[in-house]
């Protein structure tokens, strides 16, 4: 299973922004707003060597760099940076590791991105995957990270809660700019009578997509009809409903 399998996946990043700070996590996965500064530049520089695909063994261990992942019911996708294999008894069991340019914080986001890893493959190998570590530039150490109960349960709440909308609670949504919105969610948006409104950057209109509307056209005829003719009326019982109300 990969990527193409899965239907508006959620990048497995996009947990350890949403743990960090929501606001931060649709800046960046929704609104697709991303600044470079030295923080980032680093932390990419750090990441050059293992956004290489290729595997190496030694020993009883296969290390392989920039490893695909995907989770069919959690609806997440990735790349690992380092998925370490350690042959054992019954096969390989996953050892995934992710490099971080700074050093441990007070939050789990890391721990929680890490975890997302975990499931995913334990989804994908059938086998358990119990740790992982966090590699710190700054600490130059791992950090080991045992996936308990605790934190795989924030890691799934952060998948199926956090890091999505439920569309039974929009009402329209409202896109600026240059952002792709793909055929199945236009679809999905549509079935549920939900009203998606494209913006330029400046926030000027540009078009709107909407589902089939529901109603009688004699009905609308009508109603129109009595707009020409009597619009006073029609007005004075608007206000007064809004008065009553």
């Amino acid at each position: 299973m990969d990527e193409a399998d899965l239907d508006e996946p959620i990048p497995i990043s996009a947990l350890q922004h949403a743990v960090c700070c929501l606001r931060q996590a649709a800046l960046i996965h929704v609104e697709r707003i991303w600044e470079e500064n030295r923080f980032t530049a680093e932390g990419r520089v750090l990441h050059e060597a293992a956004d290489e695909p290729g595997q190496r063994r030694r020993r009883d261990v296969r290390r392989v760099t920039a490893l695909p992942l995907a989770h069919r019911r959690l609806q997440l996708a990735g790349v690992a940076d380092l998925v370490e294999f350690r042959k054992d008894g019954a096969g390989e069991t996953a050892y995934p590791a992710e490099f971080k340019r700074g050093k441990p914080k007070f939050h789990r986001a890391d721990e929680v991105q890490l975890c997302a890893q975990a499931l995913c493959l334990e989804e994908m190998t059938g086998r358990p995957v119990p740790q992982g570590s966090l590699f710190y530039a700054e600490t130059r150490r791992r950090q080991e990270v045992s996936f308990d109960a605790e934190l795989r349960a924030l890691t799934e709440e952060t998948a199926t809660e956090r890091a999505r909308v439920p569309l039974h609670r929009l009402g329209s949504v409202v896109v600026f700019g240059a952002i792709f919105v793909s055929p199945p969610l236009m679809q999905a948006l549509a079935a549920g009578g939900i009203t998606l409104v494209l913006l330029d950057r400046a926030g000027r209109f540009q078009a709107r997509v909407e589902g089939p509307a529901a109603g009688n056209v004699l009905l609308r005829r009508a109603q129109y009809r009595a707009s020409e003719t009597a619009p006073t009326e029609i007005v004075r019982s608007i206000v007064a409903a809004k008065i009553a109300n």
